[in-house]
């Protein structure tokens, strides 16, 4: 396991607990380490959310979608941050995709 994803781990231990602000740092701290970190990027989406950093959320999250443009539940992600700002057509464009790309790995 790499250093990077080490780090990430303690965050997300930090995060279960409930300790946003420390999850966070760990985050960041994993994506210094390792800045294309998808799953790093991920988690500090959520925990920026729930902090209520919502502009932090929203561009980690992008960086999650740049990184995983396939991944569905990246683009849900975004779209939930999106929707929480307020930027409603932006956070549907994120769910169309986030829909279309379900039903083409379903086939």
């Amino acid at each position: 396991m790499s250093d990077a994803r080490a780090v990430y781990r303690k965050g997300f231990e930090r995060f279960v607990r409930g300790e946003i602000v420390e999850a966070v740092e760990k985050y960041r701290e994993a994506l210094a380490l390792d800045e294309d970190l998808a799953i790093a990027w991920n988690g500090l989406s959520i925990a920026l959310g729930r902090q209520g950093d919502v502009d932090a959320a929203i561009e980690a999250g992008r960086r999650l979608v740049e990184l995983e443009p396939e991944d569905p539940l990246s683009h849900t992600n975004l779209s939930r941050l999106l929707q929480q700002k307020g930027l409603i057509p932006e956070a549907e464009r994120e769910r169309e995709i986030a829909m279309e790309l379900q039903m083409a790995a379903r086939g």
